[in-house]
């Protein structure tokens, strides 16, 4: 009797390694945010209550424009 091999799909890590990437950098850059001061926020034309509520979010929400 022979035993047939069943050859299964591989995934690619690679989507999901560049989805882990691309939260840590959104965490980095919130991280930043929150750290600039008035004077800077006011130069990309924002609040300091904004800046703190986008570096309050969780790293899983990102921004719409990152979805499919």
């Amino acid at each position: 009797m022979r035993v047939q091999s069943i050859t299964l799909p591989r995934f690619s890590r690679l989507p999901r390694l560049a989805g882990l990437a691309d939260l840590l950098a959104l965490y980095r850059q919130r991280k930043q945010l929150a750290a600039l001061d008035a004077l800077q926020l006011a130069d990309i034309g924002l609040t300091a209550d904004q800046a703190v509520a986008e570096s309050k979010r969780p790293i899983w929400d990102a921004p719409a424009h990152w979805r499919l």
